[in-house]
């Protein structure tokens, strides 16, 4: 007989203690909304606690984030959270972005300060009459509306800080400002992440930290956003994906192993909230959800799902 008591923790997941949320980005083109939605419907039935929504930078992707939210309001039973940034904008043009979003029924934001618009490389400047960064950003949005409020963490550090302590002290920030949790950037080594928690506790950060999650599709594609943000693509994984750029079927059940031993090891650890980045893409992420214990719920529509969220 197995003793339970020395049971790996991942393998005793299915009680429902697990809660995911995703993030889509909005589609540029009719072919990629209908990859959106097709993964949109596929992930609904998993219950996430929230799906938030990109925002490019500078407000570039304004429109069709908006019009992304307001569909998942409208037609699914998701739980929208809309990115919004301070990048280019005064505080009244981000302010009605912002009440824009409350009357399309959203009432959880992701507050970023953003990337410049022109791009990596650029070093960014507030506008003269926007907000200065994401702490600020943080205290508009909880003093002009009602709005539950998710801020970026960097296990690894942001690109832009000069050691550790400025970026926890920016976090701190944020948190004192109003956000309610703490979404990470994506990582693939566990330990950047379980040190970034530990310090960011000692800080007297308190706020949960989720886990940011990218199963990989496509390695040279996540490769490249991992360089651009600062994420360290760890020598051991760019040799599992070595010799695959022809083999899309071999890549993708690589990536599932991979995925699924970083989330059961932080199980392990004793998380129990993952962040995962879909890049617009349901597979991987609903296997892996499958093995934390999640399972479709069959629903008479948004509302009684809706229901069932928030419950």
């Amino acid at each position: 007989m197995t003793d339970t008591g020395s049971e790996r923790r991942s393998r005793l997941v299915g009680d429902g203690d697990i809660n995911v949320s995703f993030e889509f980005f909005p589609p540029k083109t009719e072919k990629m909304e209908e990859t959106l939605w097709n993964a949109v419907r596929r992930l609904e039935p998993l219950r996430p606690r929230f799906v938030s929504v990109t925002y490019g930078a500078g407000g570039s992707t304004r429109e069709r984030t908006h019009a992304t939210v307001a569909r998942l309001v409208r037609e699914t039973s998701l739980v929208p959270a809309a990115h919004l940034t301070c990048v280019e904008a005064t505080k009244a043009d981000v302010d009605e972005v912002a009440k824009s979003y409350s009357q399309a029924g959203v009432r959880h934001i992701v507050a970023l300060r953003g990337d410049p618009a022109s791009g990596v490389g650029t070093k960014y400047s507030p506008h003269p009459g926007g907000y200065r960064n994401a702490a600020d950003l943080v205290a508009g949005l909880k003093q002009s509306g009602n709005f539950e409020v998710s801020v970026a963490g960097y296990p690894e550090r942001h690109p832009e800080s000069a050691s550790l302590a400025e970026d926890l002290d920016n976090l701190k920030a944020k948190v004192d400002a109003g956000a309610s949790r703490i979404i990470t950037q994506f990582f693939f080594d566990n330990a950047h992440y379980l040190r970034f928690l530990e310090a960011a506790r000692a800080r007297g950060i308190w706020a949960p930290i989720v886990p940011g999650i990218v199963p990989i599709h496509n390695f040279k594609q996540v490769a490249g956003f991992a360089g651009r943000c600062g994420a360290t693509m760890p020598s051991w994984m760019a040799r599992r994906f070595d010799g695959l750029d022809a083999d899309p079927q071999t890549t993708h059940l690589v990536a599932a192993a991979t995925a699924a031993e970083q989330v059961m090891d932080l199980v392990d650890q004793g998380i129990r909230q993952f962040h995962f980045y879909t890049l617009n893409r349901a597979d991987l992420v609903y296997a892996i959800c499958h093995l934390l214990g999640l399972r479709a719920l069959a629903s008479n529509g948004p509302a009684l799902a809706k229901e069932a969220i928030n419950a």
